[in-house]
């Protein structure tokens, strides 16, 4: 786990989305935080993220629409998508599709870091 990688967070919540950033950094992992898919879509760190997480239910584009943008632009970030509403139906087809990991909210950080030691460890 080098303090180069780079996580980013895609999440309208603001509270969520900073409370996630402290935590990345408290694991020594460099983080950035997006309000929206179109502004991390935007931003120069697209091309450095390592791993990508994002809320599932996001106006305008959701999780799952930005990680199969990402795909059909030939961006593939190991993407971990979070949500407070999980329902099976969306969980095996994200996870088909590729997705890392599928977690609740509120996320149990221990889930969360060996999905993050899978991603950042694999070389991916």
């Amino acid at each position: 786990m080098r303090k180069t990688s780079l996580v980013s967070i895609v999440d309208d919540d603001r509270f969520f989305r900073e409370s996630l950033r402290r935590l990345m950094r408290s694991l020594t992992y460099t983080a950035e935080a997006f309000g929206s898919a179109a502004d991390f879509l935007a931003s120069p760190r697209l091309a450095e993220t390592h791993c990508l997480i994002a809320d599932v239910n996001m106006p305008a584009m959701t999780g799952i629409e930005l990680y199969r943008h990402l795909i059909d632009g030939g961006h593939t970030i190991p993407t971990i998508l979070v949500t407070a509403y999980p329902n099976d139906v969306d969980r095996t087809r994200a996870l088909d599709e590729g997705v890392v990991c599928y977690l609740r909210k509120p996320v149990d950080e221990q889930h969360l870091k060996r999905c993050l030691r899978a991603v950042l460890t694999s070389g991916k």
